[in-house]
């Protein structure tokens, strides 16, 4: 087994919650509200509700589904059903250097297992950091596959050993877990996404599955054999997997801390070129059928959203023209402008055609640095203006203000919770470096929830 496998492992084994640099302890309490907010609002999107009550009547107790009547279910079906919902609103927080969307992977899985085990506020916000760390470390030295999206890989493996963390695994236990979660690994395609496929939700939702499961395969003795990360990463659901790079600055480089955030509810490439049209927006300032065509230039994995005609609410989240005229329109490209019935708005659907997205070669050669975008609004008064960037504001370059993110949960964790309900939570949040036990937010859950 790999030498540096064993070490991460040994990492997060011994690693405890006070030997993590307070301002990172900060920034992993705003991940998790953040992600609690998306997964609060996910779990209304009517696909999620209706696996929700399909699989209520086999439920057993032991964890906290985060959704109204807040029920109880194993562990493993409320990781799942957690990561499900927090992937359905294209609103969580992903790594900035390479793909992933650690937080939603790891975070399920490590609240319905510290709920199961009774774990402590620190325990569980330590093994939510590691497993973060690991989900960021091991993407850096993987290889995906070209239309692979990375939800149940890399980050699967993380998930599981945060989990293997707070079941109190010892280092050769936490690499067990992980070498053990290699057969869990999926390979979801990036087509579900621009297809409406949401099938590419259950792939999130396994990760938590996985940190629930692996760790008690490993505790009831099942192997997995040495080099199992290696080759799966390697050779099965990657293309190659570089493992020298594994270590380096490991417990002073927190890469919880060097993540994005999202307030525009859609694909993050996208993002750069939506802060820019909201900049020409507010030099322009015009009405929708006042705009003669809107010229988006931007990197080529951005560039390919560009479908005008999204068939579904999934599929509109990796649509750029959509998220621009909806932008145009309703004002913003958050939870609320992006919803339903932004399908079906007819001056929406309008100018969604007169939005033309096309690849910079210069801008695809400076990402993924870089993400840049390039729009120009063209008025049919002949006025116009152009407005570029070269990244996306929310990333750890040009980071949100706390405030916004606060901002952004009281939005989501509103849709199911009254406003005292909201404000209980984010304080609980605040402290939960001190909950003896989860109790301390679901109980607020609980008592607050909206009928």
């Amino acid at each position: 087994m790999g030498l540096q496998i064993e070490a991460l492992a040994q990492f997060v084994a011994e690693t405890r919650w006070e030997d993590i640099p307070e301002p990172v302890q900060r920034h992993t309490k705003l991940v998790l509200l953040d992600t609690l907010g998306v997964i609060l609002a996910g779990a209304e999107r009517p696909e999620v509700r209706e696996l929700r009550e399909a699989l209520a009547s086999t439920g057993g107790t032991g964890a906290t589904v985060f959704a109204r009547g807040w029920p109880a279910h194993d562990p493993r079906t409320a990781a799942l059903l957690n990561g499900i919902a927090g992937r359905s609103i294209e609103l969580c927080e992903g790594l900035r250097f390479v793909s992933g969307q650690a937080a939603m992977q790891v975070l399920p899985g490590v609240l319905a297992v510290g709920e199961h085990l009774g774990s402590s506020g620190r325990d569980m916000l330590a093994a939510f950091a590691l497993g973060y760390d690991v989900a960021a470390r091991l993407a850096g030295g993987f290889t995906p596959r070209p239309l692979a999206h990375q939800n149940g890989q890399v980050s699967l493996l993380a998930a599981a050993a945060a989990g293997a963390r707070l079941h109190g695994l010892d280092a050769a236990g936490i690499s067990r877990a992980m070498r053990i979660a290699t057969t869990l690994l999926l390979t979801p395609s990036y087509t579900n996404a621009v297809a409406g496929a949401t099938a590419l939700n259950v792939a999130g939702g396994m990760s938590g599955f996985a940190a629930a499961l692996a760790p008690e395969l490993a505790r009831a003795g099942f192997t997995a054999q040495d080099d199992a990360i290696e080759q799966a990463l390697g050779d099965l659901v990657g293309s190659g997997f570089t493992p020298e790079r594994l270590l380096e600055n490991l417990g002073t480089t927190w890469h919880i801390t060097r993540n994005y955030f999202r307030l525009y509810a859609c694909c993050n490439p996208i993002h750069p070129a939506l802060d820019c049209l909201q900049e020409v927006l507010a030099a322009l300032h015009p009405q929708p059928d006042e705009i003669e065509r809107i010229d988006i230039a931007t990197y080529r994995f951005a560039s390919v959203m560009r479908n005008p005609d999204p068939p579904n609410y999934f599929a509109s989240k990796y649509s750029l023209p959509h998220a621009a005229a909806a932008m145009v329109v309703r004002g913003g490209a958050g939870y609320a402008a992006l919803d339903d019935s932004a399908l079906q708005d007819p001056a929406i659907a309008a100018l969604r055609h007169r939005v033309h997205v096309t690849e910079d070669p210069a801008m695809t050669a400076a990402a993924p640095r870089l993400r840049p975008a390039r729009v120009t609004v063209n008025l049919t008064n002949g006025r116009r203006s152009t407005h570029s960037r070269d990244s996306h504001r929310g990333d750890f370059q040009e980071p949100f203000a706390e405030s916004e993110i606060h901002g952004k949960f009281r939005e989501l964790a509103g849709v199911v919770l009254r406003p005292e309900g909201v404000s209980s939570v984010e304080n609980a949040v605040d402290r939960c470096e001190e909950w003896q036990s989860i109790a301390e937010l679901t109980e607020p859950l609980r008592r607050f929830g909206r009928e």
